[in-house]
């Protein structure tokens, strides 16, 4: 996120932050992003938060199983997730965001 932030900042892209970890996730935004990169993209499985599932919560895992684990738990949806109005991004890319986000 950091990287991110500075990213932005230094190019002088503003920029909203929605911390998801904090105000939640709506179900309505994790559906649009999955719709755009799969659920498979967006689930960050390395996360202390999915390791500590139990394994009943971690397998067979499908969009509609994923879609409430990340609005219930938001700490598993992979970090950054930006919108840019052209596309949905995860993750610090910075060859990604100059094709994205640059005019």
């Amino acid at each position: 996120m950091k990287k991110t932030f500075a990213w932005l900042e230094g190019k002088g892209i503003p920029y909203r932050l929605h911390d998801y970890k904090k105000d939640g996730a709506p179900v309505d935004r994790v559906k649009s992003w999955i719709k755009e990169l799969g659920w498979e993209a967006l689930v960050n499985t390395k996360s202390k938060t999915f390791r500590e599932l139990p394994s009943t919560r971690q397998q067979a895992l499908n969009e509609a199983k994923a879609v409430a684990l990340m609005t219930e738990l938001p700490s598993l949806i992979k970090r950054p997730v930006i919108e840019s109005g052209k596309r949905v991004m995860i993750g610090f890319d910075p060859n990604e965001y100059e094709a994205q986000l640059r005019p």
